[in-house]
């Protein structure tokens, strides 16, 4: 189980660098119109964040998805997202165990009120799984609506379910 994990998760990241290294000047932070003037380097900021807490989960024992950075640097240098992405490749590759997590969230929009339930590392690497298809998906739109010289990869964007599926029904 965790080698499949860590290789979805590696094949994301290397997907996102791909994307990245294909950017024009300035168009990794430049305000699309069909993401609501966000960046496509917010989107990607946003999913290597998510990594990042994961990472932090490690040192602390618990991870709390609220506790991003938001670091402005990340999101409008495509080099240092680079160096960013390739430091939680680096990671995954030593980080071969489940371990135990603590995770802590805050539904409520108007008050703190943190819970806190049992996580663990495979359970959160397959969040982070999740969450960067998402993010992906509205990456692409953005790319095939706005940066239309983008050669993205296969199945970019699209949960492997969907893929299997999508495969099926062909033959």
């Amino acid at each position: 189980m965790s080698e499949m994990l860590h290789r979805h998760a590696d094949d994301l990241l290397a997907q996102l660098k791909e994307i990245i290294l294909q950017l024009e000047d300035g168009h990794f932070s430049k305000p699309a119109a069909v993401l609501s003037q966000a960046t496509l380097g917010q989107h990607i900021r946003h999913t290597i964040e998510f990594f990042l807490c994961l990472m932090d989960g490690r040192r602390e024992g618990r991870i709390n998805y609220d506790h991003r950075k938001h670091d402005p640097l990340i999101e409008q240098d495509a080099a240092l997202a680079l160096r960013v992405i390739e430091d939680i490749r680096a990671f995954l590759k030593k980080e071969t165990m489940d371990f135990s997590l603590l995770l802590e969230a805050n539904y409520s929009l108007h008050e703190d009120a943190c819970v806190t339930m049992p996580s663990s590392f495979y359970r959160e690497l397959a969040y982070n799984i999740e969450h960067t298809i998402h993010h992906m998906a509205l990456l692409k739109v953005a790319l095939n609506s706005e940066f239309t010289y983008m050669q993205l990869p296969p199945h970019f964007g699209v949960a492997s379910s969907t893929t299997r599926y999508q495969l099926q029904r062909q033959s």
